[in-house]
């Protein structure tokens, strides 16, 4: 008889979270709606930057190569700024890691946010966990389907107008709105919607805690960065261990902190000297604090028992806190059974006394040059954001042929010369050589010097030096040179070092 084939797959069992207030659900909620927020209405924010620029305050044009940011505009060639910002972004997940944990995935994530924008729909339309639960154990039924399917088709609707608020961000918002709506946009702009709605759809309704665990690399790279001293969410088993079962042990286990046995002279749940409160005590002979209601684990979105220690699948979100707190005052014992906690910080604790202060956690010199280094990246940015100047050249030497001859003996180079206008209304350019430059400049079919240069754009002209016969820079093999140009209307100006090829190239 064949033995049975064992398997590393398991199906998913889906979780039911319960409810719980508190003061990290609160914060929570702040936090999803600040970014849900954000997300939506940022599109629809209007900025003037004068005629004939986009008035879209957040927008990433890409059929004219421009990013968009309230006064700020970032050219293709600056694309530093962006680099900078996704460096900065990193060494800050580097900086709250080390620091506080996981507190990215269990507040600000996307995954995060919109399941837990999925879960208020299921709890209203369902009921509580004990109510869910059993909804999706029974057999289906006109009511299951009825529930089931308004639960879905909300969801449908919350990841349509999430695929759609990202492509109102590549384009003008009002009018790919209606041409969405008349059925005239470009299909990309379907396409994205419709992709970015599935993916909302099944990532946040079905697969929640599967893209945190198996799809996300971000627990398994954050380990690097967590160490003992990284406050994190934690539950203190000195203090819960061991576990009692109901009121009644409860009880029993408040008798014995009173007359139970002493250690060196005081009662073992006695504070010792310098502890704030009770949830850094000595440890009890007997029944610890915790009663195994399983209140920490019902609440979870990852259906994990924080009492298990450390795991990749815990968010850290501290929902666990907020029901355990509530337990804790139900049964009058100290709250902080689950709380945000060092773990170097248990051996003090265990033995009565006081951890570090939570500054000490996060002040310390990794933390501190992660940010000196994230500080340093972005006061750079700002610096380079506001030197930069509002016209830019930027010159290309013509190398076949390096040079040509004339019919009179001159010394004719050609130079490919990009003129960059960052205004708001078109300038007109003057181009000229530098002063101890002995060649003329002419541009190719035009009478004069001068380019106009439209708003916020850029215009290639081909430009021609000749130098005449005789002269150091026709004879010199090559010769550094500088080419100015100047905003006629402003009379800024900006220049650029090229050289020039003679007659000793033959």
């Amino acid at each position: 008889m064949a033995e049975p084939t064992s398997t590393l797959y398991a199906a998913r069992e889906p979780i039911f979270p319960r409810r719980v207030s508190g003061f990290f659900r609160r914060m929570k909620w702040w936090i999803m709606a600040a970014t849900l927020a954000i997300y939506y209405l940022t599109p629809w924010l209007r900025w003037d930057r004068g005629p004939n620029l986009p008035d879209q305050a957040v927008l990433i044009d890409l059929a004219n190569r421009r990013f968009y940011f309230f006064w700020i505009e970032i050219w293709p060639h600056e694309f530093y700024f962006v680099a900078g910002l996704l460096v900065m972004a990193g060494l800050g997940l580097f900086l709250f890691t080390a620091a506080l944990g996981r507190v990215w995935c269990g507040y600000a994530c996307p995954q995060t946010v919109w399941t837990d924008l999925f879960l208020v729909v299921e709890r209203w339309v369902q009921g509580d966990r004990n109510a869910r639960l059993r909804l999706h154990q029974q057999p289906w039924s006109l009511r299951k389907v009825r529930l089931k399917s308004t639960t879905w088709a909300l969801w449908l609707v919350i990841a349509v107008a999430t695929g759609g608020a990202w492509v109102f961000y590549f384009a003008d918002a009002p009018t790919l709105l209606r041409d969405l709506v008349t059925l005239d946009a470009p299909g990309v702009a379907y396409m994205t919607i419709a992709i970015l709605t599935a993916t909302t759809f099944t990532f946040g309704g079905f697969m929640r805690e599967q893209i945190c665990i198996y799809m996300c690399p971000w627990p398994r790279i954050q380990g690097a960065m967590m160490d003992d001293d990284t406050l994190t969410v934690a539950y203190r088993d000195w203090r819960g261990e061991p576990r009692g079962k109901g009121l009644r042990r409860r009880e029993a286990a408040a008798d014995l902190r009173v007359t139970g046995p002493q250690i060196g002279g005081r009662s073992p749940m006695i504070p010792m000297p310098g502890v704030r409160d009770t949830k850094h005590a000595a440890p009890l002979d007997g029944p610890g604090d915790c009663i195994d209601c399983n209140a920490c684990v019902n609440v979870c979105p990852m259906g994990i028992d924080i009492r298990d220690g450390q795991q990749m699948a815990c968010i850290t979100c501290a929902l666990c806190i907020d029901a355990c707190d509530q337990v804790m005052g139900k049964i009058g014992r100290p709250r902080g059974l689950i709380d945000y906690v060092a773990l170097s910080d248990a051996p003090r604790e265990a033995a009565g006394g006081a951890p570090k202060p939570a500054w000490r956690h996060v002040v310390r010199p990794r933390n501190i040059a992660y940010f000196a280094v994230w500080a340093a990246i972005g006061l750079g940015l700002i610096f380079a954001l506001f030197i930069r100047p509002d016209i830019e050249m930027t010159v290309a030497p013509i190398r076949n042929p390096t040079f040509v001859t004339l019919a009179d003996g001159s010394i004719r180079n050609a130079y490919d010369v990009r003129l960059r206008n960052k205004h708001g209304e078109a300038r007109p350019f003057l181009l000229a050589p530098g002063a101890t430059t002995e060649a003329t400049l002419t541009i190719e079919n035009r009478a004069d010097n001068i380019v106009e240069v439209p708003a916020d754009a850029q215009e290639r002209v081909r430009v021609y030096l000749t130098a005449p016969p005789g002269s150091d820079l026709a004879g010199d093999e090559r010769t550094d040179i500088r080419l100015w140009v100047e905003d006629t209307a402003s009379g800024e100006r900006a220049h650029v070092d090229t050289s020039f090829n003679g007659r000793d190239n033959e």
